[in-house]
């Protein structure tokens, strides 16, 4: 067995790669929801996806990043359009530029833009010098809205974030406002734009699966994913297996699989060498892999089995509410739910093929 030293992304010092071969994926599984980047990390991130049974991606890849991470995966690999977020001129990344690479991204064969507006967008709004720069309705996303759904291309959106940090780093209601209250452009939008949605992180309220009905049930084009995989882990495992199978299926073929993996090719350097505040999450092709697999490790533990115990992965939040009790390196349990077989079929795969219509035949 290789020797693991600890880290955040493998507490247990679980051998991912052997785990994986213990436990054979009911079926194919498409990932709706990655970050992926970089050369050797995609490379990386390939062996942790055939591990775990992924076949295939949906990324948000930088436009320029495309054609590096297209000629490793193929036909594995599609692409979701995302504005330029490290342009120098916001303004401008947001508007016309964005406008702009919607066009390219449909060109290379995009069908989803993804309109990222959490609430610490306020912030890079105001550092902008336009505050409602990343509002989900401001003037320029209804602008990107327009060209995305003449081109035919559905949405995903990010329009809130954990309960955790409505309890810690969004206190200033005046200036980020409620959790309910982000909801209230998404709905109005769901309304205007009838294409799907798909609501990224369960929707931002994994915590209420009774307000995630009632949105489910308002508006028919909404589909969510399980996206955010700390997130999901501590909040979906304090859920009952009945609550949560009862979820799935209540709205089987709307919830699709997703896990947030970041790669980038920083994660295969080590920290001396690329010095950087806080330190990447990863710093060696070791390190990365566990980074990577440990989030298909774990949303699978919490969907297949029956396993009780703490989460491989340090969860920050835990810390960041209670840091009397909890430190950097602290995770919460994982309960496994045992989702019975014909809702994970659903989830890991046919919800996607079905709401993805165009990408079937090829991602067989």
């Amino acid at each position: 067995m290789p020797n693991h030293t600890l880290h955040a992304a493998n507490l247990l010092k679980l051998d991912y790669l052997a785990e994986a071969g213990n436990h054979p994926s009911p079926c194919p599984i498409v990932d709706v929801h990655t970050h992926l980047s970089g050369n050797d990390a995609v490379r990386c991130y390939q062996r942790a996806a055939d591990a775990y049974g992924i076949t295939l991606t949906y990324s948000m890849t930088p436009l320029d990043q495309v054609e590096t991470v297209q000629s490793i995966l193929g036909e594995r690999v599609r692409f979701i359009a995302v504005p330029d977020f490290a342009q120098e001129d916001r303004l401008h990344a947001h508007g016309e530029g964005f406008l702009e690479r919607i066009r390219a991204f449909h060109d290379l064969g995009s069908r989803i833009v993804k309109f990222w507006s959490a609430p610490r967008g306020i912030d890079y709004g105001i550092e902008s010098g336009n505050p409602g720069l990343l509002a989900l309705d401001s003037p320029q996303r209804l602008a990107a809205m327009d060209l995305a759904s003449e081109l035919g291309m559905m949405f995903m959106t990010h329009v809130s974030d954990p309960d955790t940090w409505f309890e810690t780093r969004y206190t200033d209601a005046q200036r980020y406002g409620t959790k309910r209250d982000q909801y209230e452009p998404l709905e109005r939008l769901l309304d205007r734009y009838q294409q799907p949605w798909i609501a990224a992180h369960m929707g931002g309220w994994p915590e209420d699966l009774s307000f995630l009905d009632g949105l489910l049930e308002r508006h028919d084009n909404l589909h969510l994913d399980t996206s955010a995989t700390k997130w999901m882990i501590r909040v979906l495992s304090t859920h009952t297996n009945e609550d949560l199978a009862s979820f799935l299926a209540r709205w089987k073929g709307r919830i699709l699989f997703g896990s947030d993996i970041v790669t980038r090719e920083e994660h295969m350097t080590p920290a001396e060498q690329l010095p950087s505040d806080p330190p990447p999450q990863a710093a060696s092709p070791e390190e990365a892999f566990d980074l990577y697999a440990s989030r298909y490790w774990a949303l699978r533990t919490l969907w297949e089995s029956d396993y009780r115990g703490p989460s491989p992965i340090a969860d920050p939040d835990l810390e960041m509410v209670d840091p009397d009790r909890f430190g950097p390196l602290d995770s919460p349990a994982l309960e496994g739910k045992g989702i019975p077989e014909e809702l994970l079929v659903s989830l890991y795969h046919d919800a996607a093929m079905n709401l993805l219509a165009p990408d079937r035949e090829m991602a067989r």
